[in-house]
C-alpha cells in the first residue's frame, strides 16, 4: 500500500515523500501512530497544497537565517573565568552559555545549532560556528579571560613567594621546604601570572 509520511522515519524517508509499505505496517503501525496517511486522492492533493506551503515556509526560513548569520558572523563574545592551578577552567563554556550571550546582544541563536567543537575549558580564543540553516553558516569567536579577582590573588601569592625565596638567600639560608614548594607554585601558575599582569596592566 502506499502511504504519505507525515513525519520523519528513518528507514523508509521525510516528511511528505509517498513510500510503499505493507499492509500490516502501514495499518497498524504508521497510520495509528500518525506516521503516516493513506495516499489517497484527497491526502495527495492536500500534500500538493502543503508542498507549496512548505516551500514558501522554508524559502522564508532560510531568508530570516541569512539575516541572522549576517549579524553573527565577525563576532566576538567575551567570557571571565576562574581557573584551577593547572590553568583549565572550573567547567566549560558550551553552547548554552553561548547562546545566553549572543542573546544579550539582542541576537537569538538556539543552543542546537551552535558549534562548539571541542570543549572550552582553558583561557585563549576560540572559534565557532552557528549552523543557522542548510548551507547557512556564521563564523564568531569567544574569548575567554581570567577573573581580574583571581588575577589579584595570583598576583599577590607569586609576590609573597619571591619574598620568602629573597629572605631566605639573603639570611644565607637554604630555601625552605615550603618557600621550595611555593616556588614549584610559581612555576606551574606562570602562564596564570603573565595573563593576570596582562589583566591589571590594562
Amino acid at each position: 500500500m502506499k502511504v504519505i509520511l507525515t513525519e520523519r522515519v528513518n528507514t523508509l524517508g521525510n516528511v511528505g515523500e509517498i513510500v510503499n509499505v505493507s499492509q500490516g505496517y502501514g495499518r497498524n503501525y504508521l497510520i495509528p501512530n500518525r506516521f503516516a496517511v493513506l495516499a489517497d486522492e484527497t491526502n495527495t492533493k492536500q500534500l500538493k497544497h502543503q508542498q507549496k506551503v512548505l516551500a514558501s515556509k522554508v524559502a522564508g526560513e532560510k531568508t530570516t537565517a541569512t539575516d541572522l548569520a549576517k549579524k553573527v558572523e565577525g563576532l566576538t563574545l567575551e567570557f571571565v573565568r576562574r581557573v584551577a592551578g593547572t590553568g583549565k577552567l572550573f567547567g566549560t563554556v558550551n553552547a548554552l552559555e553561548i547562546s545566553k550571550e549572543l542573546a544579550k546582544q539582542d541576537v537569538q541563536v538556539e543552543k542546537r545549532l551552535i558549534a562548539v567543537g571541542n570543549p572550552i575549558k582553558a583561557l585563549g580564543t576560540f572559534n565557532v560556528t552557528a549552523k543557522l540553516f542548510d548551507g547557512v553558516e556564521a563564523s564568531f569567536k569567544v574569548n575567554v579571560t581570567l577573573d581580574p579577582v583571581q588575577a589579584e590573588e595570583i598576583k599577590k601569592k607569586n609576590e609573597d613567594a619571591e619574598k620568602k625565596k629573597a629572605a631566605a638567600i639573603a639570611a644565607g639560608e637554604n630555601v625552605s621546604e615550603e618557600a621550595a614548594e611555593e616556588v614549584k607554585e610559581l612555576t606551574e601558575e606562570e602562564k596564570l601570572k603573565e595573563e593576570a599582569n596582562k589583566i591589571l596592566r590594562s
